[in-house]
């Protein structure tokens, strides 16, 4: 196994890089870190084979850690990320076996892992049965313990709950409006009965099996805590949306994009969460369009593309995205592309909505075709 240490100031961008590094099965990571310094103090102990370390970090640069790492430790190898291909000459004068653009993808550590392979002589590993445990809350609900198996809630009750504690961590909800939400039918006393009935599966459940996040009785009601676990919703809950054009942030929200996989709690019929699957939805295409914007400002049209693309997937008829991926599209002068994809969208629309789209789209498009 390769021992792996991974240093990136960005939380978001750091459990993407621990999931992304961890479906490796070459890979054991042996520390992640958000402070350079930190890591520093651990490298005695650690002895990792490769560092994986963002360059653009405040207090000491990725580059001015790879200098000491390569004084501290001769045989660990540097692999740096980052969002600038500038960086790459730096890089490599401090002997970087490797440097990986953002956002870091299974494919781009699949390539540096080629390399370390080689340069080490390492044979295949065994397959691993085991991955790490998982919560997802958007696309639909999903949880998994550490073997990788989906947890089965003994009803569905108590999925709800768990459900609604995701969507609602480190809060004190009061009892009375938990009862009020999963059992408004029932009488006071009954609706308790049952909260208290549920609430001791939930517990017992997520002990057996070692979920890693714990749910704690106070005054009034309870809190939900993740502990150390994180998942797409509290990693959104966590963002901050102000956003700027610095590289950490745009790299923090290319991480974040990447954990939306649809409406939250899709196929779920909780009362409870239509207005926080819309809020959640206007923040995800907010994400969106600010980083097309940052990637056509720079040109990069295939980048653009891909993020309009992947957007299209979950939401394929709004208005804004079809026409900004059609706006790329007459940028890099395909007009082909941009009839075969207005008919698509066009018949998508009829089909689901039952009447045409908005005609200034369809002027937009006849204007741009025509010229």
């Amino acid at each position: 196994m390769i021992k792996v240490m991974i240093v990136e100031d960005e939380k978001p961008i750091l459990d993407l890089m621990k999931h992304v590094i961890g479906q490796n099965d070459y890979y054991t990571i042996v520390g992640a870190f958000t402070h350079p310094l930190e890591a520093l103090a651990c490298l005695p102990d650690l002895c990792p084979d490769v560092a994986f370390l963002d360059v653009e970090m405040p207090k000491m640069n990725g580059l001015e850690l790879g200098a000491k790492i390569n004084e501290l430790s001769e045989h660990t190898k540097i692999v740096f990320t980052t969002a600038y291909k500038k960086y790459a000459l730096d890089a490599f004068k401090v002997y970087a076996f490797d440097y990986i653009l953002k956002p870091v993808t299974p494919a781009a550590i699949e390539r540096v892992t080629d390399r370390l392979v080689k340069q080490f002589q390492i044979t295949p590993p065994i397959k691993q049965s085991e991955n790490s445990m998982s919560i997802q809350c958007f696309g639909g609900l999903d949880v998994r313990n550490s073997a990788g198996e989906v947890v089965r809630w003994p009803t569905r009750k108590s999925e709800e709950l768990f459900a609604y504690f995701l969507c609602h961590p480190k809060q004190d909800i009061n009892k009375w409006h938990l009862t009020d939400l999963l059992w408004s039918e029932m009488d006071e006393d009954r609706a308790t009965h049952n909260l208290h009935n549920t609430m001791y599966r939930l517990k017992k459940i997520m002990k057996e099996q070692e979920l890693g996040i714990d749910i704690q009785k106070t005054n009034e009601g309870y809190m939900f805590h993740p502990m150390d676990q994180n998942y797409d919703v509290w990693a959104f809950q966590q963002y901050d949306f102000s956003f700027s054009q610095k590289s950490q942030s745009t790299s923090a929200a290319e991480a974040l994009c990447a954990m939306y996989k649809g409406p939250l709690l899709d196929r779920k019929d909780y009362l409870w969460k239509a207005p926080l699957e819309e809020a959640y939805r206007k923040k995800y295409t907010t994400l969106v369009s600010k980083l097309v914007e940052l990637d056509l400002a720079s040109q990069e049209w295939q980048r653009g593309l891909r993020k309009l693309e992947d957007y299209l997937l979950i939401y394929p008829l709004h208005e804004e995205m079809n026409t900004a991926l059609m706006d790329i599209y007459a940028r890099c002068d395909q007009k082909q592309n941009i009839i075969q994809h207005y008919a698509k969208f066009e018949k998508a629309y009829r089909l689901e909505l039952e009447m045409d789209p908005p005609r200034q789209i369809r002027n937009w498009v006849e204007r741009v075709i025509g010229e």
